[in-house]
């Protein structure tokens, strides 16, 4: 079975802050199989594990009436402080994209 990653199979996948100690992942879907496949994968284990933090610290909100799954969690360091390398949190998105997801079999 082939891979693909979470931002293939995603119309969009962005991150953001959530005030200036949280950071928020949102994760859109055009349909609602991608979106299945994805909520399937995308857990608060999966989400600690591409960033590093402790996954009781994840708090994750699936959405499927909109299908969209967000992730939130303490940012590394607090927004703007000393060491804080993306004062947005926009580029934070990335690590979530490369998730890996396996393909499913065409039927």
């Amino acid at each position: 079975m082939a891979e693909l990653t979470l931002g293939d199979l995603a119309q969009l996948v962005r991150s953001k802050n959530a005030g200036p100690y949280w950071m928020t992942l949102d994760v859109f879907f055009a349909n609602d199989p991608d979106y299945e496949q994805a909520a399937g994968v995308l857990t608060a284990d999966a989400v600690a594990a591409a960033y590093h933090v402790d996954p009781a610290g994840v708090r994750l909100y699936r959405m499927p009436h909109i299908r969209v799954i967000k992730a939130s969690f303490p940012r590394p360091v607090v927004q703007g402080s000393y060491g804080d390398r993306d004062m947005h949190s926009g580029q934070q998105y990335v690590p979530l994209a490369g998730l890996r997801i396996a393909k499913k079999p065409d039927s």
